[in-house]
């Protein structure tokens, strides 16, 4: 079966609907952003996010209402900060950095896609 035209146009938007802010994708990321905050951050960062002095806090931090600096952070490194972009994959990083947004304080709803990593992780 051919599809009308302005439907072939539809396709590839259809292919990301899941990962767009927002979707079922995105909130279910959540869950899947603490194990990796558990497993990974808290070790820097401490179970509460309130750092250590020489590592910052993620505790209320208002660096994070802008999507673009977690993700660059976390992908590229700084200061004591490594890259992770060869330790987590894209759909990690957005996991772990929309629960960071949304706990400890934070309340940055709006959840980061895979699709956001792709675009503003890279090097």
């Amino acid at each position: 079966m051919l599809l009308p035209p302005l439907a072939m146009l539809a396709l590839p938007f259809i292919a990301s609907a899941q990962d767009m802010p927002g979707s079922m994708q995105a909130k279910n990321n959540t869950a899947e952003g603490g194990k990796i905050f558990k497993e990974i951050c808290a070790a820097c960062h401490l179970p509460d996010a309130r750092g250590t002095g020489a590592i910052p806090a993620l505790a209320k931090d208002a660096n994070l209402a802008d999507p673009a600096y977690p993700i660059g952070v976390l992908a590229k490194g700084k200061g004591a900060m490594p890259p992770m972009d060869d330790i987590l994959t894209p759909a990690q990083m957005a996991a772990v950095i929309t629960y960071v947004r949304t706990n400890f304080g934070n309340a940055y709803p709006q959840p980061v896609t895979e699709a956001d990593v792709k675009r503003l992780g890279k090097p």
